[in-house]
């Protein structure tokens, strides 16, 4: 099994809007994912609970099965699909893929 983590700071304005509804439709976006593939055993999108102390803003954490399974995550259509709006409103991004024994 491979832990796939994303976390993203979005920019405070962007693609004509603020970050807290860039922040929602990135959300929204995100989860519509959650089943494009087979092989995805966990996909949870979380954005930062206000007054606790985080570094980003959105978080994607997914449990697949293999590489395979991330690879084809990651060259879906409605994954790449959803890559221009990510690139419009993020700030920073930061991943880290990891086997789970």
């Amino acid at each position: 099994m491979i832990r796939h983590i994303v976390m993203w700071n979005l920019k405070d304005h962007a693609d004509g809007a603020d970050k807290a509804s860039n922040l929602e439709k990135a959300k929204s976006l995100l989860l519509s994912c959650a089943q494009v593939v087979p092989g995805i055993r966990a996909f949870e999108v979380a954005t930062a609970t206000p007054g606790m102390d985080c570094t980003n803003d959105l978080v994607l954490h997914m449990l697949i099965d293999d590489a395979q399974v991330l690879a084809a995550y990651q060259n879906h259509p409605d994954h790449l699909a959803i890559k221009p709006f990510m690139k419009a409103v993020v700030q920073e991004r930061r991943c880290m893929d990891f086997i789970v024994e």
